[in-house]
């Protein structure tokens, strides 16, 4: 995998991996595993909007007031 990076970024990975005794790829492996896992809209609280200006009923009809309540916000 080919990532391009920032020089300051770069500068950053290579001064921390020298610190470290270890290649760039584990630094970046290690922080990537640091990531959260992927989360499904449920889990996130947001709304799927597929089709959602289409429906006379359910939430559509609340969306501005959920969104103005923070609605999804995680």
């Amino acid at each position: 995998m080919t990532v391009e990076l920032p020089e300051h970024i770069v500068s950053r990975l290579e001064a921390e991996a020298n610190r470290r005794g270890v290649s760039i790829d584990v630094v970046v492996a290690e922080l990537v595993a640091q990531l959260p896992a992927k989360r499904s809209a449920a889990q996130t609280g947001r709304l799927a909007f597929v089709g959602a200006g289409a429906s006379a009923s359910g939430i559509t009809h609340r969306i501005d007031e959920l969104l103005d309540g923070g609605f999804g916000r995680g």
